[in-house]
C-alpha cells in the first residue's frame, strides 16, 4: 500500500516593483498558488512604493494579496509611515544585521500547516554606502544555529549587490539553512542549484513588474538622470509586464529537494484607474 508524500512548497517572489509590480501579484499570484500547490510565499516588496521603499498601505495590501511574509533591504525605510507600523507588523522582516535598537524584527518562524518556516533577512555589505550594518557573514550562522532549534525549514533571503559576495555567503551558509535567496539587482539569475550540503540556492530571485525598463522604472527618466547627473522623481513602468521567482520543495522531514525557477507573464492589461491608482 502506497503512502502520500507530504511535501512543503514554498514561493519565493522576485522584488515587487511599482504598482505595476503591485497589479502582477493581484493577477498572478491567486493563479499559481493553485497551479503549483503553494504552501507560504515569500516576497521582497522594498521597492513596491514607486520603486523606492514600502508605505505602510502597500504593505498591509501585499498581506491582503496572499504573500506571508515580506522582506526589506536598503530601502526598506524610505518611507516615514512604516517605522511605525513595522513593530506592529509580524509579516515584514527588515534585515538582521541592522542595529539592535532598529525598530522591527529581522526573523520570523511562520507556522505552516504542520511545518513551522523560518526566514531572516541579512543585507550585503557592497555597494550600500548609505547603510552601514553589522557584518552578515559574522551574524548570519549564529542567527541560523539559533533559529533551527525552533524551524523546520529555515530560509534566508540575502539582499546584496555581488554575485561574489552572494556565492562566499551560499557556501557559508551551505548545510545551515535550508534556503538562501538572493535579491537586489531585479534580475533573475540562472544559477539555482542545491549545494553540495542540501542548501538550496540562487543569486537574483528577480523582478515582479515591468521588464522593459530600468529595475522597474520608466527609462527615459532614468536615461536622463545618468546623462545630466540632475535628480528627477522616477514613474513606474507597464510594459512587459512578469512575475518572477523560485519555488522550492521540502520533503516531509524539511529537508530540502529542489528549486526552480517561475517566470509568468502578465498578459492582462490595466485600466487607467489600476496603473494611476497609488
Amino acid at each position: 500500500m502506497s503512502t502520500s508524500v507530504v511535501r512543503t512548497r514554498v514561493l519565493c517572489i522576485g522584488e515587487v516593483v511599482g504598482k505595476a509590480g503591485i497589479f502582477c501579484i493581484k493577477k498572478l499570484l491567486p493563479e499559481i498558488k493553485k497551479e503549483e500547490n503553494i504552501d507560504f510565499v515569500i516576497a521582497n516588496t522594498e521597492g513596491v512604493t514607486g520603486g523606492f521603499g514600502i508605505g505602510k498601505n502597500h504593505s498591509v495590501y501585499m498581506r491582503k494579496l496572499g504573500i506571508d511574509c515580506q522582506t526589506l533591504g536598503e530601502k526598506g525605510f524610505y518611507k516615514k509611515d512604516i517605522v511605525e507600523h513595522i513593530v506592529k507588523a509580524p509579516y515584514i522582516l527588515r534585515p538582521a544585521n541592522y542595529p539592535p535598537g532598529n525598530p522591527g524584527r529581522g526573523w520570523r518562524i511562520y507556522d505552516c500547516g504542520e511545518k513551522r518556516i523560518g526566514v531572516f533577512s541579512m543585507l550585503g555589505q557592497s555597494g550600500f554606502p548609505r547603510t552601514h550594518l553589522s557584518n552578515p557573514f559574522t551574524y548570519a550562522p549564529d542567527l541560523a544555529a539559533k533559529l533551527n532549534a525552533d524551524a523546520d525549514i529555515l530560509i534566508m533571503d540575502f539582499h546584496a549587490a555581488t554575485t561574489a559576495e552572494k556565492y562566499t555567503m551560499f557556501h557559508l551558509m551551505d548545510g545551515k539553512v535550508s534556503a538562501v535567496v538572493g535579491s537586489h539587482t531585479k534580475a533573475q539569475s540562472a544559477d539555482e542549484q542545491l549545494m553540495p550540503k542540501g542548501t538550496a540556492v540562487i543569486c537574483d530571485t528577480g523582478r515582479t513588474g515591468s521588464l522593459e525598463s530600468v529595475g522597474g522604472l520608466d527609462p527615459k527618466i532614468e536615461i536622463e538622470k545618468f546623462l545630466t547627473s540632475i535628480p528627477e522623481r522616477s514613474h513606474d513602468a507597464w510594459k512587459k509586464l512578469e512575475l518572477q521567482g523560485v519555488i522550492i520543495e521540502f520533503d516531509d522531514t524539511g529537508k530540502t529537494q529542489s528549486i526552480r525557477r517561475i517566470r509568468k507573464e502578465c498578459t492582462e492589461v490595466p485600466d487607467a484607474g489600476e496603473s494611476n491608482r497609488s
